[in-house]
């Protein structure tokens, strides 16, 4: 892939020549004039290859990456039905996943385990960890080309099934993964999403079951991608000892979160193997710089987190 001489220099950092992509300007006097003439190219790269790393264009606070993503969409999602934790920094600004720092978050597409997904994420560095705290990526057509193709079929064929409980004081609360504590809001969201409801008197006060999507194709593109996260929400995405407390002290029909074949059936645990094992043939590492941008799209690329050491702060929108 060539660039113009204006746009400037490309840098692709994976086999294959298909993202991510380290992409810095020749010379910026404005960032968000050079965002405004690149804005077309980058798109035609991130129709291609799925991600792009913008460095050293002279960004230098939150507020500065908002207004450059402002330039490429106007309309940013609020995250509502969640899976992690987040804090809104800021409008429709979030802090990456606040989870554990020594703990790594698997690859995956945001939101995949819904019906309703953000088509385009936005990633703004504004403190590098001192050691590790990467946000690793993986093109979701090669994760799809390598999957077996027997448990591939299995998958496309059933969907996957989630299952959700929510128990005081356990994981996330069912206010804040659905951002309201009316039980009739919530209802109405899920009726609106397919999603089963079964509202409960003792623990778990609210179990919700959603069918969804394994793959699809890339609406733009055509291209075929791995698309659920049923290895993270699987029981077995937990480290051994936690799982075993869990379903030790809840029952693992009640356990906050689980996976399933689509017709209800459970997903073995050697498949799941192999999709982690797929993910981290397919990983590729991106040591964060202060005031980096990375864009993915969703569709075509999944994303995670390294464990790390000292401060860490990435912001995160979604359109």
């Amino acid at each position: 892939m060539e660039l113009s001489s204006d746009v400037g220099g490309i840098e692709f950092l994976s086999k294959g020549h298909r993202g991510p992509v380290l992409l810095r300007p020749k010379e910026v006097v404005d960032p968000f004039s050079w965002l405004e003439e690149s804005r077309q190219r980058i798109e035609e790269i991130l129709t291609t290859c799925g991600a792009v790393v913008l460095r050293d264009l002279g960004l230098s606070s939150v507020s500065d990456f908002n207004r450059a993503v402002q330039i490429f969409s106007s309309d940013l999602l609020e995250y509502v039905h969640r899976s992690t934790p987040r804090s809104r920094v800021g409008g429709n600004l979030y802090t990456a996943t606040e989870y554990p720092a020594d703990r790594a978050i698997p690859l995956h597409n945001e939101n995949s385990y819904t019906d309703s997904w953000p088509s385009r994420i936005y990633f703004y560095c504004a403190v590098a960890a001192e050691e590790g705290g990467e946000t690793p990526t993986a093109d979701s057509r090669s994760v799809y080309r390598m999957i077996d193709p027997t448990v591939r079929e299995k998958f496309e064929r059933t969907g996957v099934l989630y299952v959700r409980n929510f128990t005081d004081g356990i994981d996330l609360s069912w206010q804040e993964v659905f951002q309201t504590s009316d039980r009739a809001a919530v209802n109405a969201y899920c009726s609106q999403h397919g999603i089963d409801v079964e509202w409960g008197t003792g623990s778990p006060i609210l179990r919700t079951r959603q069918h969804c999507q394994a793959a699809l194709d890339h609406p733009r593109t055509g291209e075929r991608v791995w698309f659920n996260q049923a290895h993270l929400f699987h029981t077995s995405a937990l480290a051994a000892e936690e799982e075993l407390s869990l379903i030790d002290a809840l029952g693992v029909e009640n356990v906050p979160r689980n996976a399933f074949y689509g017709n209800g059936d459970p997903i073995e645990i050697e498949v799941l193997a192999h999709i982690r094992g797929v993910y981290e043939q397919e990983k590729v590492v991106t040591p964060w710089q202060r005031n980096d941008v990375m864009i993915l799209d969703n569709l075509l690329f999944a994303h995670g987190r390294n464990p790390y050491r000292g401060s860490r702060k990435i912001v995160v929108a979604m359109s």
